[in-house]
């Protein structure tokens, strides 16, 4: 097998960026790059720790994040399995990574900046649904923001419902468990999930 192991063998592999692909970075949001933010209900955090790298996602019924200004994003940490992995790292390393999807959209964004945890009780109790708030909300400074090519989501066609694999086809949750634990109970965990799932959303 061959490696490439610098920096100019990639050059000279893949050749020079396109003017696009450099100016498109910013530093803050510009009014354009708000709006598509704004109008996604899921990204993927990634973070990194002294264990290792992480990449959680992460969702909300609308915005999942909110615009704070054209530097900051708040991130809401809602209900989840409490592994904090990701919150783990951020108070020990700050970096952080965030990309976007917006349903429907093959333009998908991207920041890359430093993150704080905030329980500041007026910060997440502006964030309530259904009277329950979440404990913690990841505060994201912006180092910088840019929209990603778009030829990832044509060619996987991830918005195409022809191309939706059915969930009946897939191993369950529950057996997912019982292969890292044989003696695990798949059968009540797969029949209590949607109930428990509902009751804990938020």
């Amino acid at each position: 097998m061959t490696i490439i192991t610098t920096i100019e063998e990639l050059k000279t592999l893949y050749g020079e960026t396109s003017e696009a692909s450099i100016v498109k970075v910013t530093t803050v949001l510009t009014a354009e790059y708000r709006q598509m933010i704004k109008a996604s209900p899921f990204a993927a955090l990634a973070t990194v720790g002294p264990e290792g790298l992480d990449c959680s996602p992460r969702g909300d019924g609308h915005s999942v994040v909110r615009v704070a200004d054209e530097r900051t994003v708040l991130m809401p940490d809602w209900r989840g399995n409490n592994r904090v992995d990701s919150l783990a790292n951020i108070v020990r390393d700050p970096r952080v990574a965030l990309l976007f999807l917006v349903p429907g959209s093959n333009t998908t964004m991207r920041i890359n900046g430093t993150a704080v945890i905030s329980v500041d009780p007026a910060l997440t109790g502006s964030f309530e649904v259904d009277g329950k708030h979440p404990r913690s909300v990841i505060v994201v400074t912006i180092a910088e923001v840019y929209f990603q090519c778009a030829r990832a989501l044509i060619r996987s066609e991830l918005w195409n419902p022809e191309r939706f694999v059915d969930p009946a086809s897939l191993p369950t949750p529950g057996a997912l468990l019982k292969a890292a634990k044989a003696d695990f109970d798949k059968e009540s965990y797969d029949r209590e999930w949607p109930m428990r799932a509902a009751k804990t959303m938020w």
